[in-house]
């Protein structure tokens, strides 16, 4: 079994990795910018890595490893079985995005990405923008998510945020007999551009929705635009609901909150929710709780830019990839019910599954 959850210290990297079965982690370093970076490479065995670059003001350097060793990780997972053809990357940027980012720094990273030359391509993430990848494509072509102004696929947020609506509805499916979610008491952990996006996609099926975030500004936004009541994020475990979907920063599902959990439904968009996947997964299962896997219901976002750096982009064929998730959320519930064990660990096996055949027919070559 992986070990999903690794304490990075600086002596301990290389294990760390073979542990995780990694195949490269790249520390970007420029004292005058002020830029530190890690770029992680999980797996290419499908084809180039691929994974977002988020920005995020760590607490520490080990935090922002053991942050990209999972997130990476991850999108070897996710991207393997969305069915295509790429690998699992992901990169970090330590620092404050409001005080620190600027043209120079993003384009200083920019080149970094390049020095890879295409086994990882990067795209949007947590506090990175269009604009961002903008700056970074003026020093790479390994860039996606880049305006659709400049013939790049744009915000990759209302695929991701359709993916997860589209999981949430397979899961309803299986907890309720019919995926309608009129009347359903829906909570969104998260106001963000996915959120925002899953928030009317919700409202537009009739749920009753509740919104919490921790910035006072998100909320604002979307309580002016939409009909939704705001939750204290102190009292979001504790609710009574059908759903919960966590779309913001992972690790909300742990030994503190799963016992407080009122909801027959776990599906949202954020990644690595699951503090610690098996332990966390087999909490849920035990009890009765439909967890829909992260990486495989979020996988609309990276859906998109794939088919942007394949060069075909065509957004209803990206729509009709991603649709194939109520399938494969529906092929994961039953193979955990038919197994016994818990979704995530299905998914997980599909997941790898998928890998192991592709590699055999690469090596016919």
């Amino acid at each position: 079994m992986i070990d999903t959850q690794p304490q990075v210290k600086n002596s301990e990297i290389f294990n760390t990795m073979a542990r995780m079965e990694h195949e490269q982690l790249v520390f970007c370093h420029d004292e005058v910018l002020g830029l530190k970076a890690i770029i992680a490479v999980h797996n290419t065995v499908l084809g180039p890595a691929m994974g977002g670059t988020r920005m995020w003001n760590y607490q520490s350097e080990e935090e922002a490893v053991k942050d990209a060793l999972r997130l990476s990780r991850g999108m070897t997972f996710k991207n393997a079985i969305a069915g295509l053809n790429i690998g699992g990357g992901k990169a970090v940027i330590i620092g404050d995005a409001k005080k620190i980012k600027t043209e120079a720094l993003m384009r200083r990273f920019g080149k970094f990405v390049h020095s890879l030359n295409g086994k990882y391509w990067t795209a949007e993430d947590v506090n990175m923008s269009a604009r961002d990848m903008e700056y970074i494509r003026m020093e790479t072509p390994y860039v996606t998510g880049i305006p659709e102004s400049m013939g790049g696929s744009g915000d990759p947020s209302p695929v991701t945020a359709y993916g997860v609506y589209i999981g949430m509805k397979a899961s309803a499916k299986k907890a309720y007999g019919s995926d309608n979610l009129k009347g359903k008491k829906i909570v969104v952990q998260g106001a963000g551009n996915v959120g925002t996006y899953l928030i009317e996609h919700l409202l537009k099926e009739e749920a009753i929705v509740h919104v919490s975030d921790i910035f006072e500004d998100k909320l604002a936004a979307v309580t002016k635009k939409f009909n939704v009541s705001v939750v204290d994020p102190k009292d979001l475990y504790t609710m009574d609901m059908d759903i919960y979907a966590p779309c913001a920063l992972g690790a909300t599902l742990n030994d503190i909150t799963i016992p407080q959990l009122k909801c027959a439904i776990v599906a949202g968009a954020a990644n690595n929710q699951l503090d610690e996947e098996d332990h966390h997964a087999e909490m849920l299962k035990n009890r009765g709780i439909i967890y829909a896997p992260d990486f495989l219901i979020n996988s609309g976002g990276i859906t998109n830019v794939y088919y942007e750096q394949q060069g075909n982009y065509n957004r209803q064929r990206v729509y009709e990839q991603t649709e194939r998730i109520y399938e494969v959320c529906q092929e994961v519930l039953e193979y955990a019910e038919n197994n016994e064990t818990t979704t995530h660990q299905a998914a997980l096996q599909l997941a790898l599954n998928r890998i192991k055949d592709v590699g055999k027919v690469k090596l016919a070559y």
